[in-house]
């Protein structure tokens, strides 16, 4: 499967995964495995990465020798709650500076604050960060976003966590033809052929985290979600079809078929 670069590094694996919602480490483990995903979220408000030195480390399941590790503001509603977390993120894994961005407004629907994303955006590049940005999906926004100069746009597909699927690709698709930089489908999806729409759409990537770890099995819904989006970027690269309505055009050549004769002799 063909890569994709964000912040300078050329990854593989076009589905990035989190690490919340779990029962416990060892199944964060195991579901990140089957999904192949390179690139891991972490939500520093939620996880211990070290900050809390009695409690169970994600780090030893999910080691940053193996993995890049996307630190996230997950939880956070104004832009200095945002920058705070990060700059601790930083400190916390020596210096990372590949970091995902998300302000939330509505603790109901954590839909983004667009207003607070773009100053806490702003800040955190002249800080040196690498910024993948969660954003709602205003083709405006985004491309406010990229000038600022955030590596990678995350528009949402549908609510955080609600499994509605792919409810915009209009938006998407204005958001993929403007950007110069990655464009990836962050909330929404909620099964496999959610995550291939997006990649059909031209998307390159999908995160998710509540679609596998709230599934019944999450270890074969991660396999599952591996699956889908390899296949969504396969079909992307080869061209679907023309959409025709009311131009019948049979799948096998009519040409030089044998005509047989109903008429009665």
């Amino acid at each position: 499967m063909d890569s994709f670069v964000i912040a300078g590094k050329s990854y593989s694996s076009r589905l990035l995964v989190g690490t919340g919602k779990y029962k416990d480490f060892t199944q964060t483990r195991a579901a990140i495995e089957a999904s192949g995903a390179q690139i891991v979220t972490v939500a520093i408000r939620r996880t211990n990465i070290g900050q809390n030195a009695d409690e169970p480390n994600l780090l030893d399941s999910v080691p940053p020798s193996k993995y890049t590790l996307l630190p996230n503001t997950a939880g956070c509603y104004t832009v200095d709650d945002a920058v705070r977390t990060l700059r601790l993120a930083r400190e916390l894994l020596d210096g990372h500076k590949l970091v995902k961005l998300e302000v939330l407004g509505d603790p109901r629907t954590l839909f983004p604050n667009m207003l607070e994303t773009l100053k806490a955006a702003e800040i955190l590049v002249k800080e040196g960060f690498d910024v993948m940005v969660y954003t709602s999906d205003d083709p405006i926004a985004a491309k406010q976003l990229e000038e600022i100069g955030c590596v990678a746009i995350m528009p949402l597909a549908s609510l955080i966590g609600s499994g509605m699927g792919i409810l915009n690709p209009w938006n998407l698709q204005i958001i993929i033809d403007n950007a110069k930089v990655p464009v990836l489908v962050d909330a929404g999806v909620g099964t496999a052929s959610d995550a291939t729409i997006a990649l059909e759409l031209g998307c390159d990537g999908v995160l998710m985290n509540t679609a596998i770890a709230a599934a019944k099995n999450p270890v074969l819904m991660a396999s599952a979600m591996r699956k889908a989006v390899e296949a969504g970027r396969e079909a992307y690269l080869a061209g679907r079809m023309a959409k025709k309505i009311y131009t019948a055009s049979p799948s096998s050549p009519v040409e030089g078929v044998i005509a047989t004769s109903t008429q009665q002799h």
